[in-house]
């Protein structure tokens, strides 16, 4: 995976918040402004900015303004990293995990011979 130094540690860090996932699980849907997103969460519209910001780091969400109002919006293919390296450590743990069995079927099969009675 090609990714520039800290980019999936922002990405991690943006998504391990639960705001921040409700953001971006209400832009799923579509655009909205800042006023709709922050609508459901109690808490003041600057610490909310924060949250957006973070998301706009992470390179998750654009936000552009237009005269008073700030427009809010996911990047296509934004989770394309996040979803590169979970398939990655799907492969590892799921190459790992395989071996272990096979040791583990082995072992059985070994204990198996050596407990039988004698003829």
């Amino acid at each position: 995976m090609n990714l520039a130094p800290g980019q999936l540690d922002r990405l991690f860090t943006a998504l391990g918040d639960p705001t921040r996932r409700a953001i971006l699980e209400r832009l799923a849907r579509g655009p909205a402004t800042v006023s709709e997103l922050a609508a459901p969460h109690d808490m003041a519209l600057p610490s909310f900015m924060g949250h957006v910001t973070r998301l706009e780091q992470a390179g998750l969400v654009t936000t552009q303004k237009q005269g008073r109002t700030r427009h809010v919006a996911l990047v296509p293919g934004a989770f394309t990293p996040v979803q590169g390296w979970l398939e990655e450590q799907r492969a590892i743990w799921g190459a790992r995990l395989d071996r272990l069995d096979d040791y583990v079927t082995r072992l059985a099969r070994e204990r198996a011979n050596d407990t039988r009675p004698d003829d």
